[in-house]
């Protein structure tokens, strides 16, 4: 087994190859179709087709705009979490869609990147839904963990034998430490998720943002008491900001008043 850790238009790639075939730790963006096909044939010398198993962990358009582009180009299996119902669900999972669309155009320009096409559906369509415990078709030496909070469904998967896991966006590492994503739905779920992957006591953790590390006891500790205690949402990220401009505004006529 070995891992390429593959820069990605705003994420890390994880592409693990095998013998008998490519894993693809999560559905990337869709402006990463051309480079990572390339890479596969170009660098690794290996057809499309080799790329076997493709994990989506969640539905952000860094971990899904590329699954079903991939699918078609190498007839891999898509594999996500078992729910009922789709993410971007009805009128208000519509405008999360183009919202969290929108965002990642914008991280990709603080970063610097040139303006790519970003837009994927909106509703996806597994070949394979997974629980937690499960193996990953056509890898199973790789299992899954449930790991909700920052969106209903998250997914990160382990290594058993080299105690490796990838967690996609449960955790993001910047220059002054580890920090909680945005959005965050389910602040509970998002504690007990830290701690799952704390009692692992993984030898290597794969972030989607912040690459590839060890974490101590202590890193988990400090992220789970900084850890939202109620949701962070982009509308309530947009209400507060809407009340924080009317307070300044309210304030500023009174000021003037007096």
């Amino acid at each position: 087994m070995k891992v390429h850790h593959l820069t990605g238009y705003i994420q890390s790639i994880y592409l693990v190859e095998y013998p008998h075939g490519l894993l693809l730790l999560d559905g990337c963006c869709r402006a990463d179709v051309t480079m990572l096909s390339k890479f596969i044939e170009q660098d690794l010398q290996r057809p499309l087709s080799d790329l076997k198993t493709l994990i989506v962990t969640h539905m952000h358009p860094d971990h899904a705009g590329a699954a079903h582009k991939l699918r078609r180009l190498t007839g891999c299996v898509i594999v996500s979490a078992d729910k009922r119902t789709q993410w971007y669900r009805g009128f208000n999972g519509l405008l999360m869609h183009w919202i969290d669309m929108a965002l990642t155009v914008y991280v990709a320009r603080k970063l610097k990147k040139p303006w790519k096409n970003v837009w994927y559906r909106r509703t996806l369509k597994p070949d394979v839904k997974v629980k937690a415990g499960d193996q990953l078709p056509n890898f199973p030496d790789w299992s899954v963990l449930e790991t909700p909070g920052h969106t209903d469904r998250d997914l990160s998967v382990l290594h058993k034998e080299q105690n490796w896991v990838y967690v996609a966006d449960l955790i993001i590492k910047i220059k002054r430490g580890f920090i909680a994503p945005f959005p965050v739905f389910h602040p509970n779920k998002y504690r007990a998720s830290l701690r799952n992957i704390k009692q692992l006591a993984p030898a290597k953790i794969m972030l989607a943002h912040g690459g590839m590390l060890y974490m101590q006891d202590a890193d988990f500790d400090q992220m789970t008491e900084q850890a939202p205690k109620i949701p962070r949402t982009p509308l309530r990220a947009s209400l507060l900001k809407i009340k924080r401009i009317t307070g300044k505004i309210n304030t500023d006529k009174n000021n003037k008043d007096l």
